[in-house]
């Protein structure tokens, strides 16, 4: 069955959204919240590519049964009064990108988000947008490099959502934008503030978020998406081969992952009595668990008890101005064409010519 349509009014001007989408957060830092949450989100094919008569069994099993309170527990080291980080910072994304794109157009552009898992969903702001009048709508994972198991979610939740539409909007979608210029000058730009107030390091570790490497060698471009963007911002900020590292964080289960891993490259380096060592995380457009407990608490201690000297995390881009300068030039390019607005009384007309045929709205 097809959702409701709003009612349809003739000479109605045609509004563009954009829908910004990032990973997710539990409502709450509690097992209680984390149990659904992981559920959703580890019941997902591309998250997890094993056989669904293996795998939902131990998901259901043991999984739902013991990561939720151990989750929990990290969710609320990062927890803060707004609430989750990762939302609070995609919901100013959102508002300030509203701003940037409707000054730029000249005309209100309704921006909003979603949550890939959690709330709020895709499903729930694509059919609020187009309840709104929204009839083209570009949407942006926040994912600047492309991997099945994360920016690909968005592309099927979103396909699925314009299923139940009988009559569903124009709809574009961007995959990734790991090299645009735009994107790797914010990263330069937030990196140099922070060293010019803090003074630089030894070494500056790159932490994009693991995948399995059998992903790679069935074709997932990500690695290669990640090494791209990692060189890029090297070469941005003039730093030599020898003054940084790529590495990859979050492994999950058994199997190997993308190497190297972060982790252990932080321990490494420590044995190694590095004086500094400074990590960012490209890969993440806004602070989570996955940079604010992950990196800047657990590879931090790792660092500092291998024998390593001073540890810095270096921020997410967040409300950073440049990356909300670079998130907007990366809309107005996907929304070209979308953004013109009917000649005066072009939609009066239209609706008066309707309604002279016989139209009822």
């Amino acid at each position: 069955m097809y959702k409701p349509e709003p009612t349809y009014t003739h000479g109605k001007e045609r509004k563009t959204g954009v829908l910004i989408v990032n990973l997710g957060t539990p409502d709450a830092p509690t097992r209680e919240a984390l149990r659904p949450y992981l559920k959703e989100f580890l019941s997902d094919p591309r998250v997890v590519e094993i056989p669904r008569l293996i795998w939902l069994p131990i998901l259901n099993g043991v999984i739902l049964n013991t990561r939720p309170a151990q989750s929990a527990k990290k969710y609320a080291a990062i927890w803060t009064r707004e609430g989750s980080p990762l939302k609070h910072h995609t919901v100013q994304q959102a508002i300030l990108l509203q701003n940037r794109l409707s000054e730029k157009a000249g005309f209100p552009i309704h921006v909003d988000y979603a949550m890939r898992y959690g709330n709020p969903s895709i499903d729930a702001v694509l059919a609020k947008m187009k309840e709104q009048g929204c009839d083209r709508i570009l949407v942006i994972p926040l994912y600047p490099q492309y991997a099945a198991s994360s920016s690909g979610t968005v592309f099927d939740a979103v396909f699925e959502c314009l299923k139940t539409f009988r009559n569903p909007p124009e709809l574009r979608i961007i995959k990734h934008f790991h090299d645009d210029p735009g994107y790797i000058q914010a990263l330069a730009q937030n990196i140099s503030a922070y060293w010019q107030k803090n003074g630089m390091p030894e070494k500056l570790v790159m932490s994009f978020h693991g995948v399995p490497k059998r992903t790679l060698e069935l074709g997932d471009p990500y690695h290669c998406e990640c090494m791209k963007t990692g060189r890029l911002l090297a070469e941005a900020l003039g730093l030599s081969e020898d003054r940084y590292r790529i590495t990859f964080q979050s492994r999950f289960g058994k199997a190997e992952w993308l190497k190297p891993y972060t982790i252990e490259v932080a321990e490494n380096l420590g044995r190694e009595k590095t004086s500094r060592l400074d990590v960012v995380c490209p890969g993440f457009v806004s602070d989570c668990l996955e940079t604010l407990e992950e990196i800047a608490m657990e590879v931090k201690q790792a660092f500092l008890n291998a024998g390593g000297g001073e540890f810095h995390y270096i921020s997410c881009l967040n409300e950073n101005d440049a990356w909300i300068d670079a998130l907007c030039a990366i809309a107005l390019k996907n929304l070209e064409g979308w953004l013109v607005r009917p000649e005066p009384g072009e939609c009066e007309t239209s609706r008066r010519l309707a309604l002279e045929k016989g139209a009822k709205n």
